[in-house]
């Protein structure tokens, strides 16, 4: 799949509590920073378990569906990148849970995003509809405000991250 071009179908949720935790599959730590922003497209660098590393390029406005390009790269380069992060890095550890033939990837943030927990379902097509487990919150695809570049250049609104305790 490296370096194939590949449309991004996903819908995004807050997450209420815990539960999930019971049927982790996988957990992977990773450390993110965008090298580049537009309104449209953007540079990614992330990486995972101190380990590997990615340079993820994507384009498209909507949040829907998206072009996304994907490379590995040496992970001393990616920590070189990462100091050139624009904006914060950002810190998480994403879980991977599998329900009804889809695959959850839910992102528990630390540092300055530390309460905030989104999942992300994948789909194949526009038309999948996965069954929404019972500890999501409310969907915030297509919110801005949740999007890891929005969180990593843009100043964070408290009530962004605690929408969770409300």
């Amino acid at each position: 799949m490296d370096g194939e071009m590949a449309k991004e179908i996903e819908r995004k949720f807050l997450v209420i509590n815990d539960s999930w935790r019971d049927c982790v599959t996988s957990a992977t730590a990773m450390r993110q920073a965008y090298l580049s922003v537009n309104h449209d497209r953007s540079i990614r660098v992330r990486t995972s378990n101190d380990e590997t590393a990615k340079l993820t390029v994507k384009f498209g406005k909507t949040a829907l569906v998206r072009d996304e390009f994907e490379y590995d790269i040496p992970f001393e380069d990616a920590v070189e990148m990462i100091s050139f992060a624009v904006g914060s890095v950002i810190e998480k550890v994403r879980y991977t849970v599998e329900i009804g033939g889809f695959t959850w990837e839910i992102d528990v943030f630390e540092g300055a995003f530390q309460g905030l927990v989104i999942a992300e379902v994948e789909m194949r097509s526009e038309d999948d509809r996965p069954m929404l487990p019972h500890w999501l919150g409310r969907e915030v695809t297509g919110d801005r405000r949740y999007s890891n570049q929005a969180l990593a250049t843009e100043r964070l609104k408290p009530e962004v991250v605690h929408a969770v305790s409300n």
